[in-house]
């Protein structure tokens, strides 16, 4: 199994605390905090879209 290609998203800035994303098929989504880099939450594209957009409509 090929290790995940983490990439640092662009909201996070410079600062040492970042958040990273990876891709291991076109549907499954990885995320984790570069401070706690073993802990990865799995999702599916879908269900981050729906959470992405759940927290936006409730700023």
């Amino acid at each position: 199994m090929t290790p995940p290609h983490w990439q640092k998203s662009t909201y996070s800035g410079d600062a040492s605390n970042c958040v990273n994303v990876a891709a291991s098929t076109p549907n499954t989504i990885h995320l984790r905090e570069s401070d706690t880099p073993d802990t990865v939450l799995t999702t599916t594209a879908e269900r981050l879209r729906h959470l992405i957009h759940a927290l936006k409509s409730a700023q």
